[in-house]
């Protein structure tokens, strides 16, 4: 089973970027190209979302409609990593972001959150 690290997370203003990065070690015979992997997010208060995803490929992403157009995810196989760019940020975009690793499709992995494996959170923070 994969273990997954976020980083990159913290505060920044409205209107400014950040780079959030989820490093994945793997362990027996486990593969990070046979994951689809995903951002999510929980704002306090709220239930967790998938924001973004990206298939094992990266042939196909998904993106929710509150960030398209202003985040990207993208992969490197080679480092076992996962990454999303994160523009335009909003107030509302605050919230602790997960990234999760699913062997199933970019849209069970986003939108029904079966994620196998997921870490631990960076925290999001945007304020004025």
């Amino acid at each position: 089973q994969l273990q997954l690290v976020e980083s990159g997370g913290g505060l920044v203003q409205p209107g400014g970027s950040l780079r959030l990065s989820c490093t994945a070690s793997a362990f027996g015979f486990e593969d990070f190209e046979d994951y689809a992997m995903g951002w999510f997010r929980q704002a306090p208060g709220k239930e967790r979302e998938g924001i973004s995803c990206v298939s094992a490929r990266a042939f196909h992403t998904y993106y929710a409609a509150s960030v398209k157009g202003r985040f990207t995810v993208s992969r490197d196989n080679a480092k076992n990593t996962v990454y999303l760019q994160m523009n335009s940020l909003k107030l509302e975009d605050t919230g602790l972001y997960y990234c999760a690793a699913g062997r199933t499709t970019v849209a069970a992995l986003c939108v029904s959150l079966r994620g196998d494996t997921w870490g631990q959170g960076t925290q999001v923070t945007v304020s004025s």
